[in-house]
């Protein structure tokens, strides 16, 4: 499935929303911030995502790059998982270039699991 340009968190305000108003799980390789906007804040609902890798966290210009392209990757295999009308953070560490592809992905799907709104009791 394509990675549409709308589906792209571009504006720090964005990037800040997400952190302050949404909610953080620890998948160990990486962080998963997500936030559900209004849903006509987007149009069609998609999901969208941001990635994030420092050099504090993950090194130089050449482990940033490839963390950040192997997390757009996952996303764009996985984003049918992604509740439409949420905005993921992804905040790439060290460790998400020393993991397989397979690893990577079984990580971020069991996140996504957890995104998923519980029903009632």
């Amino acid at each position: 499935m394509r990675f549409r340009p709308e589906q792209h968190l571009r504006r720090p305000g964005d990037f800040r929303a997400v952190r302050e108003q949404g909610r953080r799980i620890d998948c160990g390789a990486f962080t998963v911030w997500f936030f559900s906007r209004l849903p006509s804040a987007s149009p069609a609902g998609l999901p969208r995502v941001g990635v994030v890798a420092s050099i504090a966290s993950v090194g130089a210009a050449v482990q940033r790059t490839r963390a950040k392209r192997r997390l757009r990757a996952v996303f764009r295999t996985h984003q049918t998982l992604v509740p439409a009308g949420t905005d993921l953070l992804l905040v790439a560490r060290a460790a998400v270039n020393r993991l397989d592809y397979p690893a990577l992905e079984q990580k971020f799907t069991d996140a996504c699991r957890k995104l998923l709104p519980r029903a009632p009791v």
